[in-house]
């Protein structure tokens, strides 16, 4: 069973012209201005993903700054998940400092969304204290017992279009807040799976915490997927490609490299998404 927790899809018009949504989308123009980073349509996705033995993914949106573009981006992919309910599974996605975020969220899994994800800031500093815009739609994911997949990104290192501000501390702050909401951190989390292994408290925030591998092969060797699972567990490790940016067949490769016992790749590749899901 290989299943996806990190794919992305737009609406066709984005994906044909692209420069008509840069204005006052600085993110937006930030990520996809270089017409080498591809957009694919939510039918694209299924097509493509289906040919490197996808069975399924989670397809997300785009965290716009203009609520009618959330709106716009939602209506193609609950669509899309109706059409394709055996493939697809869409979570909502805004950006969460725009005022309306949680309604919007509220609106979307009224509608029958999965989760909620993945959120991310990539064009502000929202400092050290994530709860006052997170919160809401923490409370939100917990009520209606789905998902919430946040963007985080190490602190250190090379810089490159995507890696944001990310407050590790105010992440766990949240997490900590919420101890009922299942937290999908993209991207390993930005290094919190090495704190999986302190003796005192960090063990239980992360009880209901699950970490994607998503665009591992651009950032990390291929031993993280060993080290990170012997640090947090594997049960708590998602495969995610972040297809369109990766084919799933890098991280299949880099897998093989880390030398995961059998088991363990059973998990990261389906079986833990599939249990998060109830699949």
């Amino acid at each position: 069973m290989l299943l996806d927790a990190h794919t992305h899809a737009f609406p066709e018009e984005v994906c044909r012209r692209r420069e008509d949504f840069f204005g006052d989308e600085p993110a937006f123009r930030w990520l996809y201005e270089s017409p080498r980073s591809r957009l694919l349509t939510p039918e694209e996705v299924v097509a493509d993903l289906g040919d490197a033995g996808v069975e399924a993914a989670v397809v997300l949106g785009f965290p716009w700054r203009r609520e009618g573009l959330w709106r716009r981006h939602h209506e193609v992919l609950i669509e899309a998940g109706r059409r394709f309910a055996d493939r697809l599974i869409p979570f909502c996605a805004v950006n969460p400092l725009e005022p309306g975020a949680a309604r919007e969220v509220e609106r979307c899994l009224t509608a029958g969304f999965r989760g909620v994800g993945e959120l991310a800031w990539y064009a502000d500093d929202p400092g050290d204290d994530l709860t006052p815009f997170l919160g809401p739609i923490a409370e939100l994911c917990g009520h209606y017992r789905v998902p919430l997949l946040l963007h985080t990104n190490d602190p250190l290192g090379a810089d490159y279009p995507g890696k944001a501000k990310v407050s590790l501390p105010g992440l766990y702050r949240l997490i900590k807040a919420f101890p009922e909401v299942d937290f999908i951190l993209a991207h390993w989390g930005g290094g919190l799976p090495f704190y999986g292994l302190v003796k005192k408290e960090a063990p239980e925030v992360f009880r209901r915490v699950y970490f994607d591998t998503a665009a591992s092969p651009y950032l990390y060797r291929p031993e993280i997927y060993r080290l990170a699972a012997e640090m947090v567990g594997p049960e708590k490790i998602l495969f995610g490609s972040d297809y369109p940016l990766l084919p799933p067949r890098r991280y299949l490769e880099e897998m093989d490299q880390a030398g995961l016992p059998p088991d363990w790749r059973e998990m990261i590749l389906g079986a833990n998404l599939a249990r998060l899901l109830g699949r």
